[in-house]
């Protein structure tokens, strides 16, 4: 594991948090299908952020679910994507992961879905329409993402608080700071 929790296969750097807040819009979007047990894991993140955490004006939380193209409209209001989501890599299941720029096609939201089309297509046709913002995925490995059971596996809920601690505290190096409510 790399410096921060995030797995070693990723490599980003951070970026010291100013002292004014950030005014873009930016938008905490929450994927996956809370139906097929851990692939609802960025469903059940962003609900997390929003009952244990305050977030400033500018921030909004969005349960995504499957809606890929349909989300587009949403997608050009923001100017900063957070996506929480499930991530296929090379680490063991629970293993947490920050995506940018090509590494998007890992998480699983961001690959050939079954939901109309992934979020990285969404995202280049934003760019088309006028309007690409800049994106990061959080992303956990699943440990289950196969099983059709609405719930997450119970390894990957007793994860939930570490991983949404993680996506605080990295949001910070974009001036983006929450309060533990």
């Amino acid at each position: 594991m790399r410096a921060g929790g995030f797995a070693p296969a990723l490599f980003f750097t951070f970026k010291k948090a100013s002292r004014h807040m950030s005014k873009e819009k930016v938008l905490i979007l929450g994927v996956g299908n809370i139906l097929l047990t851990d692939e609802g894991f960025g469903v059940r993140a962003v609900e997390y952020l929003e009952a244990q955490y305050r977030w400033p004006e500018n921030v909004t939380l969005m349960d995504g679910g499957t809606q890929g193209l349909m989300l587009m409209s949403i997608l050009m209001d923001c100017d900063f994507l957070v996506v929480l989501d499930v991530v296929l890599g090379r680490e063991a299941p629970g293993s947490i992961y920050l995506l940018e720029g090509e590494k998007l096609r890992q998480s699983l939201s961001f690959r050939d879905s079954m939901h109309q089309t992934d979020l990285v297509d969404t995202l280049v046709t934003c760019e088309l329409a006028g309007h690409r913002p800049r994106a990061l995925v959080f992303g956990m490995q699943p440990y289950d993402y196969k099983t059709m059971q609405v719930g997450l596996t119970s390894e990957a809920e007793a994860r939930l608080p570490e991983f949404c601690a993680k996506v605080v505290a990295e949001l910070v190096h974009h001036d983006i700071c929450a309060e533990k409510i």
